[in-house]
C-alpha cells in the first residue's frame, strides 16, 4: 500500500495539515503515517538541567505525544483512513527524512509553519530542511488565518 508521511507538531495548523493528508490519501488510495518528533531540551548555560532531569523531561514529552497521536489516529480512522503513528526524539529534519525513507512514503504532507517565527529563527525551519532533503515530493499546507 502507498504511504503518506504526515509530521505533526500539535500546533493549531495540525488540523489543516491532517485535512490535506486525508484528502490526498483518499485520492491516491494511501495510508497515513502520523509522525511527531519530540525536541530534546536545549541546555544553553552552565547551570542548565542535570542529565537526570533531561531524561525525565524527554520521557514526559514522549508519553504526552504518544497520547496525542493516538487521539489523532482515532479521528482519522473514523474518517475512513488507515493510520499508523510514530513518535521519536531528536532533530526534526533528519528524523522526518529517515521516516519517509523507512516507510517508503510517496508524499510528505506538512505545514508551512508550526512553531513561532522566533523558534524558526533560532533552530531553523523544519519545513525548509525537509524540502531540501526529502526522498519524495513534499506537499506544504499553508498557514490558515485561524492558526
Amino acid at each position: 500500500m502507498k504511504t503518506i508521511l504526515t509530521p505533526v507538531d500539535f500546533s493549531p495548523a495540525t488540523a489543516h495539515v491532517l485535512d490535506a493528508a486525508v484528502d490526498l490519501a483518499r485520492a491516491v488510495n494511501a495510508n497515513i503515517v502520523l509522525l511527531h518528533v519530540n525536541q530534546p531540551p536545549t541546555v544553553t548555560a552552565d547551570y542548565g538541567l542535570a542529565m537526570e532531569n533531561v531524561q525525565e523531561v524527554i520521557a514526559v514529552s514522549e508519553k504526552a505525544s504518544k497520547s496525542q497521536l493516538k487521539h489523532l489516529e482515532s479521528q482519522l480512522t473514523a474518517r475512513g483512513v488507515e493510520v499508523t503513528t510514530v513518535s521519536g526524539t531528536g532533530p526534526s529534519v533528519p528524523t522526518i527524512v529517515q521516516e519517509a525513507r523507512d516507510h517508503h512514503a510517496i508524499y510528505i504532507v506538512m505545514g508551512s509553519h508550526g512553531h513561532t517565527a522566533f523558534y524558526d529563527l533560532l533552530v531553523g525551519s523544519t519545513t525548509h530542511g525537509v524540502l531540501k532533503k526529502a526522498p519524495c515530493p513534499v506537499v506544504i499546507v499553508p498557514r490558515q488565518k485561524d492558526d
